[in-house]
C-alpha cells in the first residue's frame, strides 16, 4: 500500500507501520515480566481491553508523529496517577520498543522513532521522578 507523507510529519512512516509496530511492542509488552504485571493492572487481561488500549496509544502517536488529530489525553497525567509507576520502569520499555521497531521499521525509521520515543520516557520519567521525590530533595536533571 502506498503513503503519501504529510509534510508536517515528523519522518516518514505510514500509518500501517505505526500500527505494525505498536501491536508487536503490546503483544511483548502484556507478557513481560516486569511491565506485564503493571500494564494488566492498569489495562485489564482481555484481548478487548488491550484493543482499547493499543487505539488509544495509536491515536497518541499518530498525534505525534503524523499529525493526525484524534488524542486528547494527557501521558504525563496517565502515568504519574497510575501509582506504581516506576522510574526504573522506563529503562526496559525503551529497550523493547527498541528491539520491536529496529526488528518492524526501515533502518531509518525505526532510528527516528527511538529518538522520540527518548524524549518523550526521558519526559515522563522526570514526571514520575517528581511525585516520588520528597519536596526537600533537589531534582536530578541528569
Amino acid at each position: 500500500m502506498s503513503h503519501t507523507p504529510n509534510p508536517l510529519q515528523l519522518f516518514d512512516i505510514s500509518p500501517d507501520q505505526i500500527d505494525a509496530v505498536l501491536a508487536r511492542f503490546y503483544a511483548r509488552i502484556r507478557v513481560h515480566p516486569q511491565l506485564g504485571p503493571i500494564f494488566n493492572g492498569h489495562v485489564g487481561t482481555t484481548d478487548a481491553e488491550w484493543d482499547t488500549h493499543i487505539a488509544l496509544i495509536t491515536r497518541f502517536w499518530r498525534g505525534a508523529i503524523l499529525r493526525e488529530p484524534g488524542y486528547d489525553g494527557s501521558p504525563m497525567r496517565a502515568h504519574m496517577q497510575a501509582g506504581n509507576v516506576r522510574p526504573e520502569h522506563f529503562d526496559p520499555w525503551i529497550a523493547l520498543f527498541e528491539e520491536v521497531a529496529t526488528d518492524t521499521l526501515p533502518a531509518d525509521t525505526a532510528r527516528s522513532w527511538i529518538a522520540l520515543v527518548h524524549r518523550i520516557g526521558r519526559g515522563l520519567r522526570m514526571g514520575v521522578e517528581d511525585m516520588t521525590r520528597p519536596a526537600s530533595v533537589v531534582p536530578s536533571l541528569g
